[in-house]
């Protein structure tokens, strides 16, 4: 029988749950849930009205509810009074509703078992720790042109960047590197792979415990693609394997194929290059997105993100980089991605190159950003651009359902034409004395 969250919190300490959801833009929503009262609600008694938060749904619509997974407790290591579970939205009748984003990821998930496929993943979340009022690093002295690795702009922030990586190790995630990356301000910390809707889970979660953290110590913590025109922008490279159903055969590994991938592998990167101009609406997920890919040379000398449709081993300039056998990184995607989102359209890529036997041709070893690769595409230069591939995705729309991509394409068209109304600075400083 299944323990009660209620006793389980009496034997934890945890006063309060934090029922949460991740709507279309990311944004998680939740709820405060007194532990006397949690194993109603857990049953999925805690309603929402889905036009407050970024769904497609009206105010004449009824509520929906969350429906927390009993096997995703994460006790924050900051607060341990309090504990914060991932939720699927559900309508009245029982019936999920489908255009939620982990909905979205286990309904891929669903298809990648019945091919007898097992994904799992990992996920380098880059941010940048600004000073709470102002649009600035919150470091002063972290000025350098190449800060990456920086030992002293590292340490000067070791207390925000502790404090995350003992809560990882407290959550069993098993951290095991943290570094200053090549902007100002900004850092990465790493922890193992695993199943993918547990690493999306625990990236979700992830960004919740960054800002936390950074908010008690005196500093705002953002997850946004490109805070600044000369400083290289916040990635979130991606890293994928397939193994068997039971998690222990890695069905990418052949000792005789080039860079020890397999020739499924290679069918599954095929399948991300073909789609990657739709797969970019999920990956690259807002206006701001588009201003890392690409971008100018930064003051580092690089932007680190890609700009062409192509592969590579272990060079960090194409979209795909397979660094070592087993596994590639998707090199594609930015911090402002919906955890769940971006491992579901990467997956139903993935899949379709199997499915269809896609070839990816032969690998590009060039450097991209001094000598482009010959004759290959250049990814979307908008998110109008990109969702306008989505649009035309017979396959990422199968796979990932009408519910969802329907109110996707509806509510990112939505937000695209509100930007497209501002008026800019460069704007009048450029034309207002035409």
């Amino acid at each position: 029988m299944t323990q009660l969250l209620s006793e389980t919190a009496r034997t934890q300490g945890i006063d309060y749950f934090l029922l949460s959801f991740t709507d279309l833009f990311g944004i998680q929503r939740a709820k405060l849930v007194p532990t006397s009262a949690i194993d109603a609600m857990a049953d999925g008694q805690a309603g929402f009205a889905g036009f407050a938060a970024w769904l497609d749904l009206t105010p004449a619509d009824p509520d929906v509810f969350a429906q927390p997974d009993r096997e995703r407790l994460y006790q924050l290591p900051w607060q341990p009074e309090l504990g914060w579970m991932p939720a699927d939205l559900i309508q009245a009748n029982g019936d999920p509703l489908e255009q939620t984003p982990r909905w979205v990821l286990k309904r891929v998930l669903a298809q990648a078992e019945a091919m007898g496929l097992r994904a799992k993943t990992g996920v380098e979340c880059e941010f940048m720790l600004f000073s709470p009022e102002e649009w600035a690093v919150s470091d002063p002295r972290d000025q350098q042109a190449k800060p990456c690795y920086d030992q002293q702009s590292l340490m000067r922030r070791f207390s925000v960047i502790r404090d995350i990586c003992d809560g990882m190790q407290k959550l069993g995630w098993n951290p095991y590197q943290n570094d200053h990356e090549d902007a100002n301000g900004q850092f990465e910390m790493n922890w193992l792979f695993d199943d993918a809707l547990v690493t999306a889970d625990r990236h979700a979660f992830f960004k919740y415990m960054v800002k936390s953290i950074a908010e008690q110590q005196g500093y705002r913590a953002t997850f946004m693609p490109k805070p600044f025109p000369h400083l290289t922008g916040n990635g979130c490279h991606t890293h994928i394997s397939l193994w068997d159903p039971s998690g222990t055969t890695n069905l990418f590994t052949d000792a005789t194929g080039e860079l020890g991938l397999s020739k499924l592998a290679y069918h599954f990167i095929a399948g991300v290059l073909h789609h990657a101009p739709a797969l970019c609406a999920l990956t690259n997920p807002t206006v701001n997105s588009y201003r890392r890919l690409n971008a100018p040379v930064t003051l580092s000398g690089a932007t680190w993100s890609p700009s062409t449709i192509s592969y590579s081993g272990n060079n960090r300039t194409h979209t795909i980089r397979i660094p070592d056998g087993g596994r590639f990184e998707l090199r594609l995607a930015d911090a402002s991605a919906n955890p769940y989102l971006l491992t579901a359209g990467l997956i139903a890529a993935g899949l379709d190159g199997i499915q269809q036997q896609r070839d990816p041709g032969p690998r590009s070893d060039n450097n991209t950003y001094t000598a482009p690769t010959a004759n290959a595409p250049i990814l979307p230069g908008s998110l109008h651009e990109a969702l306008d591939n989505l649009a035309q995705s017979s396959v990422l729309r199968t796979a990932l359902g009408d519910p969802f991509v329907n109110a996707y394409l509806k509510l990112k068209r939505q937000q695209w034409q509100e930007f497209s109304h501002q008026i800019t600075p460069w704007e009048r400083e450029t034309t207002l004395d035409c």
